[in-house]
């Protein structure tokens, strides 16, 4: 058997380096680098020269860099690895803050967060590990820091705001009539337990009234034309977040959005959205590149979630070669005009003339507008005279009263039509193909070292852990481009070695 170097109680004479028993090519030493040059100047505005003296905030952010790339972020396990842990206490420079001093600083300093997210982008831009050929963008939902137990329905918290009252009402009348006993009595006021339990019930009213209002103010955002449904809910613990889900598991949670460049799938955007769906979450997205990398991507695939008009027309308007899945419905060829052909025709059966703003059946009828309705939907409809006496009718109306052929869509129609026409193309489904290589395992990376939920509450502070996730990536991506010889160190700074 081998022996020991040293006995375990045995004092070294001469001072050594314990850092030296890490191996060389050990990742710590690259996140030291890197996160040496990130600028965190915009974190002293928080700090103060009175008071005792605080950790250097880009210390900070250097130990929760580090302990999300490995997997750990619970602060209490933070602190202990600072203890534990030789690469975390040489990012921490041996230092070991309490664990409260690191859940402030994780809460309070989104700002930061995203900052140092977007210098991580520039540099990656500088290296040539992104270069906006091609961008993917896509959403996932991370749970949020709540629990569908600590949630209220619009219907909820109507009656109990009622019960409430009423209840408070009644206490209020009999604490009158106790008051007015006892004044006769003891000619003064006396009893504790009934304005105690009057004070909870305010209390609790006053929260209930709070939390009906906060969702009241955001359905009123996000559905301006429309009444508040009563199964609507919202989180007594963090009101931002929205009840998500999928194949009949629910809980609340946030919609995260990346844009991941295809060259080394760096994350070139990010934000979350308190929104389920995909349907308008193009603008923020590309506002993001606009701020991170000063232009927009030469490509952009997404799924089929991001199928909107909005999300179209904002894609169009800026210029962007997109590529995105299209519903089944708009892929179905359009039909022969014979007798002979049985398949029902459906909306891609018929030819949009965008600019008079109708519809053309494939027997040659027009379709105009007939109404317009809430959220710019459209009603357009063929007369019943020449629909009654068409070869196609069995194929096309399904009105029992006779009516004439009506389709429904709305304002961007025309964007649809195009974007169909651009995926029926051989090598526009190659580019989209590439989407599931570039943003998917993204998601995945980031999942797999454990980041499935968020540690704060509110969309603010979401947001800034969610630039921490995305910054992380990000530096490990970096990370590995050194270890393969991608990028190298030269003269304090690192460059591309050409390779």
């Amino acid at each position: 058997f081998k022996d020991y170097e040293v006995e375990r109680d045995q004092h070294q004479l001469f001072a050594t380096n314990v850092f030296e028993l890490l191996p060389p090519e050990h990742d710590c030493f690259l996140f030291a680098d890197l996160i040496a040059q990130l600028d965190t100047t915009d974190a002293l505005e928080h700090y103060s020269v009175l008071g005792q003296r605080a950790y250097d905030p880009k210390q900070l952010i250097a130990i929760l860099i580090y302990s999300y790339s490995r997997g750990v972020f619970s602060s209490r396990q933070i602190e202990q690895r600072c203890r534990e842990d030789l690469g975390f206490r040489y990012i921490a420079g041996s230092n070991c803050p309490n664990f409260r001093v690191l859940s402030d600083f994780r809460k309070t300093h989104g700002v930061l967060f995203n900052s140092c997210f977007v210098q991580t982008v520039k540099l990656a831009q500088e290296l040539k590990l992104a270069s906006l050929g091609h961008v993917s963008l896509d959403g996932s939902k991370f749970k949020a820091n709540s629990s569908k137990h600590k949630a209220m329905s619009y219907k909820g918290l109507k009656a109990r705001e009622k019960a409430l009252c009423e209840e408070i009402e009644a206490l209020v009348k009999q604490a009158a009539r106790q008051d007015e006993q006892e004044d006769q009595q003891y000619h003064e006021r006396t009893g504790y337990e009934l304005p105690e339990d009057l004070a909870f019930k305010e209390n609790r009213l006053a929260k209930i009234k709070e939390a009906k209002a906060q969702l009241e103010a955001r359905e009123q955002e996000r559905h301006p034309d429309k009444p508040i449904e009563d199964k609507k809910q919202i989180s007594f613990a963090d009101p931002d977040a929205n009840i998500m889900g999928k194949n009949g598991h629910v809980e609340y949670a946030y919609n995260a959005q990346i844009s991941v460049d295809s060259d080394r799938q760096i994350i070139v955007g990010q934000h979350v959205s308190g929104l389920a769906n995909d349907y308008g979450e193009v603008a923020q997205a590309l506002d993001e590149l606009e701020s991170n990398c000063a232009t927009l991507p030469q490509k952009m695939s997404m799924d089929n979630g991001y199928y909107s008009g909005d999300n179209l027309a904002e894609l169009e308007q800026r210029k962007v070669e997109a590529y995105v899945a299209t519903n089944r419905e708009d892929n179905n060829p359009a039909a022969q005009a014979s007798e002979h052909d049985t398949r029902p025709l459906v909306k891609a059966d018929f030819i949009y003339n965008e600019e008079g703003d109708f519809f053309v059946c494939p027997t040659g009828q027009r379709l105009e507008l007939k109404r317009q309705g809430e959220s710019s939907r459209r009603v357009y409809g063929a007369e019943a005279e020449v629909c009654s006496a068409c070869p196609l009718k069995n194929r096309c109306c399904k009105s029992k009263q006779g009516k004439g052929r009506t389709l429904h869509c709305d304002a961007r129609e025309g964007e649809r039509r195009r974007m169909v026409q651009r995926m029926e193309q051989p090598e526009s489904k190659r580019i989209y193909d590439e989407r599931k290589v570039i943003v998917e395992p993204v998601f995945g990376q980031i999942k797999n070292t454990g980041f499935r939920s968020f540690s704060v509450r509110g969309k603010q502070k979401v947001a800034g852990e969610f630039s921490l996730a995305s910054l992380v990536h990000n530096l490990k991506k970096i990370v590995r481009a050194a270890t393969e010889g991608v990028i190298r160190a030269e003269g304090g700074k690192w460059v591309h070695s050409g390779i």
